[in-house]
């Protein structure tokens, strides 16, 4: 059986990635649970994973006492080793343009995510506002996302960004959970596309247990003193 070591699914968007990609696609696997509490080398988030991940972060998946860590090296091993859920699209291109837009998440789009980190549970549209009118990295950002899935929509037809759910739909869920928080503005193909992503049962599953959590974590709070 799989393991996948998460964090809190309010806050962890690089936990919500494998997570989706297993819940949706039907493989089954044990979620352990690691709680934020701190990142400081002596704190219980740490501890509880140093036996399992050298870097001591999530997420990191256990197969057969093989730990993998990083979220693209879980989602190819995952695709490795259940082929038969087509995790990437069977199209030689576009499988190739669906790794490059993943890789670009995962280094990219730095403004977002700096300027909007994820919270599923809050409401924040005024600090979206903001972040638009002030910040030249997050308007650059969001167009690129805009442009980025509607021309993968308009390629594929939908109803993902490569037809059927793949790796790259789990991949961005996460930036779904952003612009919605912060309310930024989308052309009505991606609003559409985000309406999609979330009524997946996967993504639906994760949203309804991170608004569960009733939990409330300072450090990933820059914008609210309470829930």
């Amino acid at each position: 059986m799989l393991q996948l070591y998460i964090a809190n699914k309010n806050y962890s968007s690089w936990s919500m990635r494998p997570w989706v990609l297993l819940r949706q696609a039907g493989i089954a696997f044990d979620e352990v649970f690691v709680r934020f509490d701190s990142f400081a080398p002596d704190s219980q988030f740490k501890a509880a994973l140093k036996d399992v991940n050298p870097v001591g972060k999530v997420p990191v998946l256990v197969h057969d006492g093989l730990a993998v860590w990083d979220t693209l090296a879980i989602a190819e091993y995952v695709a490795e080793q259940f082929p038969e859920k087509q995790l990437w699209p069977a199209d030689r291109a576009a499988r190739a343009r669906a790794r490059s837009i993943c890789a670009e998440m995962h280094s990219g789009f730095v403004g977002l995510r700096s300027a909007c980190p994820m919270n599923i549970e809050a409401h924040l549209p005024d600090v979206g506002a903001l972040a638009l009118r002030d910040k030249p990295a997050v308007r650059a950002d969001l167009a690129r996302i805009c442009s980025l899935w509607s021309g993968l929509l308009q390629e594929h037809g939908g109803p993902m960004l490569f037809g059927p759910f793949t790796v790259a739909d789990a991949y961005f869920a996460p930036v779904v959970m952003r612009l919605k928080t912060y309310a930024l503005p989308v052309p009505a193909d991606v609003a559409a596309y985000m309406d999609r992503v979330c009524a997946l049962p996967g993504v639906k599953a994760w949203i309804d247990e991170a608004l569960d959590e009733q939990d409330f974590i300072d450090f990933e709070e820059p914008f609210r003193v309470s829930r």
